[in-house]
């Protein structure tokens, strides 16, 4: 079957660009259906896709559209593409999508390409690309390529380059790239930090041992999101979740925290019912910026200067003792079996007697309020132990394997 790499493009301001990728793309073998985004009610269309029927597809006309809020016109006409996409995609038909745009533009293809799951080939190439990209990609696989110069209509020496190894990279990925499979061994999700590295790394070595395939999400706020969505979707069987800082960030954050998560924490293994072995790895400290970003609030709190870009600030007692109720309440609706291992040295490196962030006080009110809330069904383990020592991370993958075999 001749696979499509569909075209999201605002024809009435980028038509040249799109015709030129359309034409570069079908010369070499595939289809290259455009999706005309446009918003103009008086823009006259003749693509395969024109701007009226992604409109209708997004639940409105344009006229209806011409009156809406600029952010809601963004959305509807994303929704609208992300439905094309999804009806190619579940036809077999979809080699991979690739937009081309302004600010506008942007917003619209990353609606879209976000409704695609995991492994559709996705790029955006765009004006803004340079800038902070985690709105438009959030957690999903999408490739952001800066344009370098404007998009004006009008074909030069640089946008011939930049567009077509942007194509190029589209047809790439669907010629040569991998589909996303199911494993064919049971999945264990683990979370992990540089402050937790040596847990987790040591936990999954057992855990390899044993025959499962173990994948890593970096708590980065779109990792654990990341996480989230892939149990949800059904491709994981146990989540070993060492690194629960986003959910500190979740509960008592405002955004400022870098790593705040763009979907609840500890939710989708409960609802699923597969087995969770959960430490509260790095839950004692927020993650900011460079030194100058951290709030106004937090400046006189511990802080562990990580890289010139990434700052650790302890949170303080009451902040811990509430995320603590909120870490009880989340797993206390789990579905499936659940055991907390709680190590009593230390959350992290930086949390150990050694580290910068060495607070115990404020840890074991943690642990007091954690112990309160918990279901007494759920299973509790104490260790005088920091979270990197073995003695902790043998444990949480033995207790992850007993529970993946009951």
């Amino acid at each position: 079957m001749q696979k499509s790499i569909a075209l999201i493009v605002t024809v009435d301001t980028k038509e040249a660009e799109a015709h030129f990728l359309r034409d570069f793309i079908e010369e070499r073998g595939f289809k290259a259906p455009v999706l005309d985004v446009s918003t103009r009610l008086s823009h006259k269309s003749s693509e395969v896709y024109p701007c009226n029927v992604v409109c209708e597809k997004g639940g409105a006309t344009l006229e209806q559209l011409s009156r809406m809020r600029r952010d809601d016109m963004m959305q509807t006409m994303g929704e609208g593409s992300g439905r094309i996409l999804l009806d190619l995609y579940s036809k077999g038909e979809l080699g991979g999508v690739i937009s081309v745009g302004g600010n506008q533009g942007t917003a619209i293809a990353s609606i879209a390409m976000r409704m695609l799951p995991v492994g559709v080939p996705k790029l955006i190439i765009s004006t803004v690309a340079s800038g902070n990209v985690r709105p438009y990609v959030e957690y999903k696989d999408i490739l952001m390529m800066f344009s370098v110069a404007d998009f004006l209509g009008a074909d030069n020496f640089i946008s011939r380059t930049i567009l077509t190894n942007g194509a190029g990279a589209v047809m790439g990925m669907a010629q040569y790239g991998q589909p996303l499979t199911r494993s064919k061994r049971p999945v264990i999700a683990t979370t992990a930090f540089g402050n937790t590295d040596p847990a987790v790394a040591h936990a999954r070595r057992i855990l390899e041992s044993k025959g499962y395939e173990v994948v890593s999400f970096h708590a980065s706020g779109a990792g654990g999101s990341a996480l989230e969505y892939m149990v949800e979707n059904g491709y994981i069987s146990g989540v070993l979740d060492m690194t629960t800082h986003e959910v500190l960030a979740e509960v008592c954050g405002d955004g400022t925290d870098i790593y705040t998560p763009l979907r609840p924490r500890l939710v989708e293994a409960g609802k699923k019912g597969i087995p969770q072995v959960v430490v509260p790895g790095a839950i004692e400290y927020f993650c900011f910026g460079a030194p100058d970003t951290i709030p106004e609030r937090y400046r006189q709190n511990m802080t562990h200067y990580h890289n010139p870009y990434n700052t650790n600030v302890r949170a303080s007692a009451e902040e811990l003792v509430y995320t603590a109720k909120k870490f009880a309440e989340k797993l206390n609706a789990s579905k499936g079996p659940v055991a907390v291992l709680l190590p009593l040295q230390g959350f992290s490196a930086n949390g150990h007697i050694t580290g910068t962030l060495y607070q115990p006080e404020t840890d074991k009110l943690f642990i007091e309020e954690l112990k309160k809330h918990l279901d007494p069904k759920i299973e509790l383990a104490e260790y005088d132990n920091n979270i990197n020592d073995a003695e902790v991370s043998t444990a949480a993958a033995d207790k992850m394997i007993q529970l993946m075999e009951q």
